[in-house]
């Protein structure tokens, strides 16, 4: 015995396929505002005032920074131009998720033969490195280096 497809059925398909599409909609909105950290700056238009100023600056620099992170210690070597090490006055260093802040970690470094190096434990993932290091004549350097830590799926 087969059934009649009438327009109350049709209609109840209808709605049905359309609210499960709005609920997951909804849940996905709610949990991507609920993990989204926050804004860089408070403003951008003060942050903008100063920005190219800044970057010359930084730029001026012409310092490089490599990191390295092998399951227990992380490494950063900061050079200068001609391959020296960087004569680095302050260090601050925050390492967490890019797209969340509960993993969010600030490591001690010590200096040590050129390198900084700080115990670190970091689970399998991308990381991003926000490293702030001030130069002894007050020019701020500020890097922001995307580093991926565990196996790769290939």
């Amino acid at each position: 015995m087969t059934r009649e497809l009438t327009g109350r059925h049709v209609l109840l398909i209808t709605l049905a396929a359309f609210g499960t599409i709005i609920a997951v909609n909804l849940v996905m909105a709610f949990l991507a505002v609920g993990t989204f950290p926050g804004l860089e700056v408070k403003s951008s238009y003060v942050a903008s005032q100063s920005f190219d100023r800044d970057r010359a600056a930084q730029s001026a620099l012409r310092w490089n920074v490599t990191p390295d992170y092998d399951g227990r210690e992380m490494v950063l070597t900061i050079r200068d131009e001609a391959g020296y090490p960087a004569p680095v006055k302050d260090l601050q260093v925050t390492i967490g998720r890019p797209t969340h802040m509960r993993e969010d970690q600030t490591p001690e470094f010590s200096y040590s033969g050129g390198t900084f190096r700080a115990p670190l434990q970091l689970a399998p993932g991308v990381w991003n490195i926000h490293l702030t290091a001030t130069a002894p004549d007050g020019t701020v350097f500020r890097q922001r280096i995307d580093h991926y830590h565990g196996n790769r799926v290939k």
